[in-house]
């Protein structure tokens, strides 16, 4: 069987890699995000930072707060703001979705993954998520743990 070919425009910019650890994902969702140029040609050469952001629900808008893009250089005049707050597009039914999501107790939009689709479009996946407590993040450390002892078992044949 053929392999499909790799597809050129599909490029992950940045990953939130800690949001699985810190929180329980209960969903996701992929939400469109307005940039400025500048901001653009910026994440196509792979420097920005979604870790510390979040996404809130704030009069009838869905915002990314505190998501950095680092300034491109050849914009000198008419650069961006790097920690700008930026609005992300989803339909109004999956708006209204998410706030009553984020209205309950101790559940927060987590962003996962900044990536330009198939079309080259800049996307961002959020995930609905509800934050783990320490015993919590212990016991996923033991599973996964567990998890690669049993996998090293099944190789050796021990």
């Amino acid at each position: 069987m053929a392999k499909p070919k790799e597809d050129p425009n599909y490029k992950v910019v940045a990953e939130n890699r800690r949001a699985r650890y810190d929180y329980a994902i209960e969903d996701d969702i992929e939400c469109g995000i307005i940039l400025e140029g500048s901001e653009v040609k910026s994440l196509r050469q792979n420097s920005s930072n979604i870790a510390e952001s979040y996404a809130a629900v704030e009069d009838g808008e869905l915002w990314l707060v505190n998501s950095y893009i680092a300034p491109y250089e050849q914009a000198k005049t008419f650069g961006h703001d790097e920690k700008r707050r930026r609005k992300l597009l989803v339909s109004r039914k999956e708006l209204a979705r998410l706030w009553n999501e984020t209205q309950r107790k101790g559940m927060t939009l987590v962003p996962l993954v900044l990536y330009f689709n198939h079309r080259g479009m800049a996307k961002i996946k959020l995930g609905i998520a509800k934050g783990k407590k320490n015993h919590d993040k212990r016991a996923s450390d033991a599973k996964r743990d567990w998890g690669r002892q049993k996998q090293r078992l099944l190789r050796h044949g021990e």
